[in-house]
């Protein structure tokens, strides 16, 4: 299935800024979609998974199918959707107007459902988003079987990122993160850093997990800094207005900006001193890449941004 020619072609995944999920029913859907309301949001997820109760699967697919038939393409608005199983996304597949949404988030993906999940998506243009969040994401084996599967040739291009569903994992712990404390401070700080290491080197991004509590801004904003020190981008929001409070703070520091500028120069030595630190071409190029591509969606940081959003409220 080719998508729809009008459709904004994504350069980088930093381009969805923090996604929106919104249950599949909601009644403005089609406004959001068209960006109507919420104009400023940049990426949108339609939940048939956890947002939308058992007994509501098919009037929210009915819904979704008539709004899909008036999505408008719009620069700058992505839009995917959450099928809640294989099952749910062959009837998604199946929509008239299918073709006018970017790709799907595919929620606790295992090697065990891969190939339900893929065999229908196989041979579309769709972009997809598999979820981290089962149990095999405490284990090393199954997550680098789940890896060598994702690498596939007809597979890997399809991926723009791997999403880390944080409150699944906790759940799984039969725990919840505290008030005040950061994912990182919890017992998935190292379960996130195992995710990297297994997925990062191989040429996979991955989405930080969302934030759950609205009145506490500078916990969300030591996790957002966390989240970037450990390469993690597109913050999913629980609330719009999270969505700014994250963009913003993607925005890069000035010196940042000038490094990577300098690294990826073409007559860039070798290594050399900038800003009192050491730039290495062959060991910053990747970093340096990641630090334009979000220069180019959220700018440069206003000095009196760089120490944090303490006056912000939601």
């Amino acid at each position: 299935m080719t998508l729809n020619p009008a459709r904004p072609a994504l350069f980088s995944p930093w381009q969805l800024g923090a996604p929106l999920y919104m249950p599949a029913h909601r009644p403005d859907l089609m406004a959001c979609a068209n960006g109507e309301k919420l104009p400023f949001l940049r990426s949108m997820i339609f939940c048939t998974e956890d947002a939308v109760a058992t007994g509501d699967v098919d009037s929210s697919l009915h819904h979704l199918g008539l709004c899909l038939q008036g999505f408008l393409p719009i620069s700058g608005k992505y839009r995917f959707i959450r099928a809640r199983n294989p099952e749910v996304l062959a009837r998604l597949l199946d929509l008239p107007a299918i073709a006018n949404i970017d790709g799907f988030v595919l929620p606790k993906l295992t090697i065990g459902n891969f190939s339900r999940y893929f065999d229908l998506l196989r041979g579309t243009d769709f972009k997809i988003m598999p979820t981290l969040e089962t149990r095999e994401a405490f284990d090393y084996k199954a997550l680098c079987e789940l890896r060598a599967a994702f690498l596939q040739a007809d597979i890997f291009p399809k991926i723009i990122m791997l999403r880390i569903g944080g409150n699944d994992l906790m759940n799984l712990l039969g725990i919840r993160r505290p008030r005040g404390m950061t994912l990182y401070e919890t017992p998935l700080g190292p379960v996130i850093s195992q995710l990297l290491t297994v997925f990062r080197p191989y040429g996979f991004d991955l989405a930080a997990p969302v934030f759950e509590y609205l009145n506490d801004t500078t916990s969300l904003h030591k996790e957002i800094q966390q989240d970037l020190a450990y390469g993690l981008i597109g913050k999913t929001a629980i609330h719009p207005a999270q969505i700014q409070f994250i963009e913003a703070a993607y925005a890069v520091d000035n010196d940042a900006y000038q490094m990577a500028q300098s690294l990826c120069a073409e007559d860039a030595p070798a290594v050399f001193k900038m800003h009192e630190a050491m730039c290495e071409v062959a060991t910053h190029q990747r970093w340096a890449t990641d630090i334009i591509h979000r220069q180019r969606c959220y700018g440069v940081k206003m000095p009196d941004l760089q120490d944090g959003y303490a006056g912000v409220t939601f």
